[in-house]
């Protein structure tokens, strides 16, 4: 058999260099179908899981961010053959147990503002959900490209708290890491408290039991004081209101719990926080599946969200949930609770929202592969616009391009 070669003469290969000018040519097919399917620089509208939904690909990610909540619902990477994304989709769970779903804006990563729960009887009556209005409003979308950079950026009024919510989701050409910042706007003439956590939630099946760990900046820890109930499929394995040092919590049998793990043989239910290490400016959280060799994490600032709020939902069906809320008060409590509390550890649980004014919050979120063997962060920095993540046992690194830092 014979190629016709580039001057236009006849050239004879064996039939290993035929073979391997097969594949060749279907490496070429593949990543020329890819570079249609995930354009650098796409925007596109979309939806996930039937509801309308805004999508951004740069090359490298594909972020699916639904109108109702300006919730990111999903985020892929292109290389990925199983489009894996780490974010909990309850509407998927519920669908492969023959159970539905309503989405009300809680899904992956979304936010609680203004607070969470009802602060009084008033606050009830008015309607106000669980986590707040800003993940229950449906958004403005503008989206469009800013550089090398493709944009979405979303708004809503908040009706009952009297705020205007805007987030803008930025994801420049090729790069693992997107910028997420927002603002919060009063329309009323009085200073006021405001609560403010990033309900970043992962699931299955990137959390897998025994496998996926989280490690994050910080060890000061609590565990959410409640009274014991181990009623049910899913029990709680952790002492109620007990100061610890992450990541070994008190369990109900005495023994320490590592909370890094996904545990084995799920049917748990635990809940915690952490008061992020006062001696840094930047905090980061991370979520590592070691099977899969992939990584989720947030690099943000502790004046911002000086707290991170883990709790893990396993139950026996393997449908498991595990939250990474980094934010502005310890507990998913009523902002009464927390207005009144005012601190923990010394540390502030609210921040302050000017009259007739607005305070703004920016984050990095990133979504990698790691290499074989990495199976532990011990640290994230965010240096001369990279953001360099380390297991340092391990002897290995990852650094990945962020253009746009913090």
């Amino acid at each position: 058999m014979s190629f016709l070669g580039k001057s236009g003469q006849s050239s004879v290969y064996a039939p290993s260099d035929i073979l391997y000018r097969v594949r060749h040519l279907a490496l070429i097919t593949f990543f020329a179908y890819a570079a249609v399917c995930w354009p650098q620089g796409a925007v596109g509208n979309g939806t996930f899981e039937g509801y309308p939904a805004v999508t951004l690909s740069n090359g490298t990610l594909q972020l699916t961010i639904t109108l109702k909540g300006s919730t990111l619902t999903s985020i892929v990477l292109a290389d990925d053959q199983e489009r894996l994304s780490p974010l909990w989709n309850p509407i998927r769970m519920a669908r492969e147990l023959g159970q539905s779903h309503k989405f009300d804006g809680g899904a992956g990563h979304f936010v609680c503002v203004d607070g969470f729960g009802a602060a009084s009887p008033e606050e009830n009556a008015a309607g106000m959900p669980f986590h707040g209005e800003a993940h229950a409003q449906t958004y403005e979308v503008h989206s469009g490209r800013e550089g090398t950079s493709t944009t979405a950026t979303l708004t809503a009024k908040l009706p009952i708290v009297q705020e205007v919510f805007t987030r803008t989701f930025r994801a420049v050409d090729g790069e693992n890491v997107v910028s997420v910042e927002t603002q919060l706007e009063s329309l009323l003439g009085f200073d006021r408290p405001v609560n403010w956590a990033e309900h970043a939630t992962i699931g299955s099946p990137f959390l897998e039991s025994g496998v996926t760990v989280v490690d994050l900046s910080g060890s000061r820890s609590q565990t959410r004081p409640y009274e014991q109930v181990n009623n049910g499929p899913v029990q709680r394995r952790l002492q109620g209101g007990k100061d610890f040092t992450w990541p070994m919590a008190p369990g109900l049998n005495g023994k320490p719990i590592d909370l890094r793990q996904t545990p084995d043989n799920p049917h748990y239910l635990d809940h915690a926080t952490t008061l992020l290490d006062p001696t840094r400016d930047l905090q980061w959280v991370t979520a590592l599946n070691p099977k899969k060799r992939l990584i989720l994490g947030y690099v943000f600032r502790r004046s911002e969200y000086p707290w991170l709020q883990y709790w893990g939902n396993y139950p026996p069906t393997g449908k498991m949930a595990r939250g990474l809320e980094f934010s502005t008060q310890p507990y998913d409590v009523p902002r009464r609770e927390v207005i009144s509390a005012g601190t923990m550890f010394n540390t502030p649980m609210f921040r302050w929202l000017p009259a007739k004014s607005m305070v703004r919050s920016k984050f990095l979120l990133f979504y990698a592969h790691i290499p074989e063997g990495f199976g532990k962060v011990d640290d994230v920095r965010l240096e001369n616009r990279q953001i360099v993540i380390e297991d340092r046992s391990a002897h290995k690194q990852v650094t990945l391009a962020a253009t746009l830092g913090l």
